[in-house]
C-alpha cells in the first residue's frame, strides 16, 4: 500500500514567488530614513583625499571640494554632476545617492602628467539587506524541503 503524500508544490511554489517578490520588488527605502552626509574632499598630487566614500542608498550627499595646488576638476559617472575648482575656493556639490552601486569620481581638468590616475569611488549600498537575506533564506529552505520531500526523508 503506498501512501499518497499531499502535494507539496502548493505550499512551496507560493512561498518560493513570494521569497523572490521580496528580493527583487522591495523598495530600497522603506526601512531606512536618509542621512545627510557632510564631506570635504581635497583634490591635490592627482589624488582625492579621502578616496573611497561610502553612503546608503536614498541618503543626502554634500560635498565641499576644495584644490590645494592646481585647478581641479570633479566628475561623478553616472550622475549629472561636474565642478572646477581653483586653489583657496571651495565648490559645494548637493545631490541624493538614489541609486545603489559603485560610481567613480574623476578630475574633469586637465592637471598633470598623472591626471588620467586622479580617481575616487561613491559606493551606495542598498538599504534592504536583511529583508533580501530572509527572502533567500527562505527560497534555500523551499528548496532543502523540495530535496527531502522527494528522497522520502521529509515524511520519516
Amino acid at each position: 500500500m503506498r501512501i499518497r503524500r499531499p502535494p507539496y508544490r502548493f505550499v512551496v511554489v507560493p512561498l518560493v514567488l513570494v521569497a523572490m517578490a521580496v528580493v527583487f520588488w522591495w523598495p530600497a527605502s522603506a526601512n531606512a530614513n536618509p542621512v545627510t552626509h557632510e564631506i570635504s574632499i581635497d583634490a591635490a598630487d592627482f589624488a582625492y583625499t579621502p578616496g573611497r566614500i561610502e553612503v546608503r542608498q536614498g541618503d543626502h550627499v554634500a560635498i565641499t571640494l576644495t584644490a590645494s595646488d592646481v585647478v581641479h576638476g570633479f566628475a561623478l559617472d553616472g550622475h549629472d554632476i561636474k565642478v572646477r575648482v581653483t586653489p583657496g575656493i571651495s565648490e559645494r556639490i548637493v545631490f541624493t545617492a538614489d541609486e545603489a552601486g559603485k560610481f567613480r569620481f574623476r578630475c574633469s581638468v586637465s592637471c598633470g602628467a598623472l591626471h588620467p590616475f586622479m580617481i575616487g569611488e561613491l559606493v551606495v549600498t542598498p538599504n534592504n539587506p536583511f529583508w533580501k537575506a530572509a527572502a533567500i533564506a527562505l527560497i534555500g529552505m523551499a528548496l532543502m524541503f523540495v530535496h527531502l520531500w522527494n528522497t522520502g526523508k521529509a515524511t520519516s
